[in-house]
C-alpha cells in the first residue's frame, strides 16, 4: 500500500522558506508587542495615583496590568 502525502511533492527549500517566514512573523509580532507594552507602561506610569485608582490599578501593578496577568485569588488584575 502506497501513501502519498501532500508535502511529499514540496521541495525541502520551499518547506524551509515557509517555516522561516512563519518564524520571522512570530518574531516581528513579539517585537511589536514588546514595544507596545513598553509604551503602555510608560503612559500609565505618567498618571497620578488617583487616575490609576480610577481605572483599578495600583502603581505597583502597572506592568502586570499591561501584560494582562490576573490574580486568581481575587479575580482582578495583579
Amino acid at each position: 500500500m502506497t501513501t502519498i502525502s501532500h508535502t511529499a511533492g514540496q521541495s525541502a527549500s520551499r518547506a524551509f522558506a515557509g517555516g522561516f517566514f512563519r518564524l520571522l512573523g512570530h518574531w516581528v509580532d513579539a517585537v511589536v508587542t514588546y514595544f507596545a507594552r513598553r509604551q503602555a507602561i510608560k503612559t500609565l506610569s505618567e498618571l497620578d495615583d488617583r487616575a490609576l485608582r480610577d481605572i483599578g490599578v495600583e502603581r505597583s501593578q502597572i506592568a502586570s496590568a499591561v501584560r494582562g496577568v490576573i490574580d486568581p485569588m481575587y479575580g482582578r488584575m495583579m
